[in-house]
């Protein structure tokens, strides 16, 4: 049931474009005790799927640059297959802080954005009023 539930949660969260996988990864690796290696193995089996309809879906509402998303393709394959091998050489509790790292980067990012947002918007009302 849980992998339903996570299932359901991580596509949700792919479809508004925030990464799903980042969901699934710490919901297989907390609640389902997965070892930190085979999360990231399902992750990238799930990310096929869902890349497929986001693309469909972005190109019929004509928010796709074709040219780009296949030279970002392109490029990030390459990236994976370097990451792939280093993941695979890594012991499992390195990867696992190394995905915490990334988790805590991203977060703090997104709060300051968020902050920056919030105070460019709060400037912005007080020149309207």
């Amino acid at each position: 049931m849980i992998e339903f539930v996570a299932s359901i949660i991580a596509g949700i969260v792919s479809g508004l474009g925030m990464g799903g996988g980042t969901i699934l990864i710490l919901i297989l690796t907390i609640f389902l005790k997965m070892e930190q290696h085979m999360a990231q193995a399902i992750n990238l089996i799930f990310f096929i799927p869902t890349a497929i309809i986001a693309i469909y879906v972005n190109k019929k509402q004509k928010l796709l640059e074709i040219k780009t998303g296949i030279l970002i393709g392109f490029i990030g394959s390459i990236g994976a297959v370097i990451g792939a091998i280093i993941s695979n050489k890594l012991n499992s509790n390195y990867l696992k802080k190394f995905f915490g790292f990334f988790l805590v980067i991203i977060t703090i990012h997104e709060i300051y954005s968020y902050i920056k947002l919030y105070i460019k918007n709060k400037n912005t009302d007080n020149i309207i009023k």
